[in-house]
């Protein structure tokens, strides 16, 4: 997997928007996967953030993003883009994001735990400026 966030690097304003994006690397689709975000800000464990089922019509929100951010999945493009739009962004939302991928064929969406990951992008930065 491979995270890339917006054309600005990922630096925004408090109340701005982001949208990050997580291509499948050469080769794989992910097409069998719940694909998730998590984050993991200065000094604190890597925490989940949202998650979209296989099928792309189910998703799953930690309380701290429900309302604001967004999770989906492109499984018409080639490399089974998945995507979180970040709305309203707030200075506690900053760290790094990975994407996730967990094999769950015909499974719906659920929460993901750190331990149930096969699969993790690299990370991108997320700095949310007061």
């Amino acid at each position: 997997l491979s995270a890339a966030a917006g054309v600005w690097g990922g630096l925004v304003q408090a109340g701005g928007s982001l949208r990050l994006s997580c291509a499948a690397g050469p080769g794989r689709t992910f097409v069998n996967y719940i694909r998730g975000w998590f984050r993991q800000s200065p000094g604190m464990d890597r925490e989940f953030v949202a998650a979209v089922s296989p099928s792309g019509r189910g998703t799953v929100y930690a309380d701290s993003a429900k309302g604001r951010f967004t999770v989906s999945r492109d499984r018409d493009s080639a490399d089974n883009t998945v995507y979180l739009q970040m709305n309203s962004l707030k200075p506690e939302d900053t760290g790094i994001y990975y994407c996730a991928a967990k094999w769950a064929p015909g499974r719906p969406a659920q929460a993901l735990a750190v331990t149930d990951i096969d699969d993790w992008g690299k990370g991108t930065q997320v700095t949310v400026s007061s």
